[in-house]
């Protein structure tokens, strides 16, 4: 977990997983713009990139959200919502199973940019060559332009990135009891990985209230949307959990 902006009187967790390919630091905008705020903003970082770039990656879903679930154990001081991007928010939707499982549900989801975890698609990027991995995150727009303007770089990388795309493309949800946390869907408008069925199939993973939020632009809306996405977390935190808030 990592915190960028500590911050005194936090009456809630807001624990941020990154998308394919991406870091913890991929929430530090978020973080920044949520400063003064009465919740904290905590990134995960997984292994195999940044700091943990000596530890092998997690190619399933499964493994990534054990690992939070177990890891979250020691951050139980306030309660704990989740927001997840894409891929992150699949790991976020199977950590809450978890959670549940265990008898302390996350506060809620909110899961942006992601097709419900039953509305797949069969996909094979994970299984192109270097070249061909390198097209896909151009597409999609959502690496960092330095990185991706730097082949030494870009190539250190890659392989935490296939092992991410390995993890998304081969997850397939297993029935069971879905979560009892209310689910807060974000996506855009023009996202060309997510359509708005597909999003809207979220209701279907939960036992609570499901609610879809669009913004203008693509799969990297939040790049440009972050004062818009800060204000739909800061009043769905309010909702889910009355009276927390200042205002």
């Amino acid at each position: 977990m990592r915190r960028f902006h500590p911050t005194e009187g936090a009456r809630v967790r807001l624990v941020c997983l990154p998308h394919a390919g991406g870091s913890a630091t991929a929430y530090f905008p978020l973080s920044a713009t949520a400063a003064g705020q009465d919740f904290e903003v905590v990134a995960v970082q997984y292994p195999g990139r940044q700091d943990r770039r000596a530890e092998p990656c997690l190619d399933t879903v499964a493994a990534i959200a054990d690992a939070i679930a177990d890891d979250l154990a020691g951050w139980s001081d306030l309660p704990v919502a989740l927001f997840g991007h894409s891929m992150g928010a699949t790991v976020g939707y199977e950590a809450a199973r978890r959670l549940e499982a265990r008898g302390n549900p996350p506060l809620g989801l909110f899961a942006s940019a992601c097709r419900a975890p039953s509305a797949h698609r069969i996909e094979f990027i994970h299984q192109r060559d270097d070249d061909g991995l390198i097209a896909a995150l151009k597409e999609l727009s959502g690496t960092d332009a330095g990185v991706l303007g730097d082949d030494e770089l870009l190539r250190m990388v890659l392989p935490a990135i296939r092992g991410d795309y390995t993890a998304v493309e081969t997850y397939r949800h297993l029935p069971g009891v879905e979560p009892s946390c209310p689910i807060q869907v974000l996506v855009g408008d023009t996202d060309p990985v997510t359509d708005l069925d597909e999003a809207g199939a979220w209701r279907n993973h939960t036992t609570g209230p499901c609610q879809v939020k669009i913004f203008p632009g693509g799969h990297f809306y939040l790049n440009d949307q972050l004062n818009a996405v800060l204000k739909t977390i800061t009043t769905t935190l309010a909702a889910w959990q009355p009276g927390i808030y200042r205002g």
